[in-house]
């Protein structure tokens, strides 16, 4: 990732922060200690993957599979009761953590989608307009509107697998009403958060793990970063902020 000299404005201010799995790099993931932990280092949005179990339960995890290396079993083929303590389910993640934040999920099961916005609307009817689900699969991201008109959608992926460029897919997200394009953070440029912004859209950078990383990111325009140091990316937003000043974001 290039340097970037001059500040172009992000479309959200303050950009999101979301704590990467919780605070991955100072608790274990994905546990209800890991999100709690990253409150209250400073995060205000939450990152994590979800899965549902074979009785429908939304569940948060990376890998989605259980059991040591001998035997190992999806998640789905596992019921809620029988999964290690550790796995929260999400319902009880909002009810430990609240609901005054943002979340980011990851749906690496697609019949967890549905399920997850459910869960969002049961814990606060609000929660949605500030529930970012993410997928590569449009049309699976789109049919979560008739769960809630409200929830957020991302567009995540890699810049080598937009073979249009990345022009013509924020022409294409701006049709479909999606509302973000998720990229790691070496393939974004302050050229191509420019573009993204022409169409109305928001930029989100993951992977996001080093203080230059977050400062370039923020430099660029960036609207959301994912890090496992909720403290460095706390630190670095603070910096962005008072680079800024009051009023000079849109």
């Amino acid at each position: 990732m290039g340097l970037v000299a001059p500040l172009i404005p992000s479309k959200l201010d303050p950009p999101l922060g979301f704590a990467h799995r919780g605070a991955r790099a100072h608790a274990r993931e994905n546990t209800v200690e890991a999100f709690a932990l990253a409150l209250r280092l400073g995060a205000t949005a939450l990152e994590s993957d979800v899965w549902l179990t074979a009785d429908g339960v939304a569940v948060l995890d990376h890998d989605g599979v259980v059991g040591g290396r001998v035997r190992r079993r999806p998640i789905a083929a596992v019921a809620r009761a029988e999964l290690p303590a550790h796995i929260p389910a999400l319902a009880e993640v909002l009810d430990a953590v609240g609901t005054d934040l943002h979340l980011s999920l990851d749906v690496k099961d697609p019949a967890a989608g549905p399920e997850a916005v459910r869960v969002a609307m049961a814990a606060d009817p609000t929660l949605p307009a500030r529930l970012w689900m993410c997928d590569q699969d449009h049309d699976r991201l789109l049919a979560l509107r008739a769960v809630s008109p409200h929830v957020r959608l991302v567009d995540s992926t890699r810049l080598s697998r937009i073979r249009e460029g990345i022009e013509r897919r924020a022409a294409r997200l701006q049709d479909l009403g999606i509302d973000a394009l998720n990229l790691h953070h070496s393939d974004w440029s302050g050229g191509h958060t420019t573009l993204v912004h022409r169409f109305g859209r928001l930029a989100f950078g993951w992977d996001a793990q080093f203080e230059r990383t977050l400062d370039d990111l923020l430099r660029m325009g960036i609207d959301g970063v994912y890090s496992d140091h909720v403290d460095r990316m706390v630190d670095a937003l603070a910096r962005h902020a008072g680079r800024e000043g009051p009023g000079s974001s849109s």
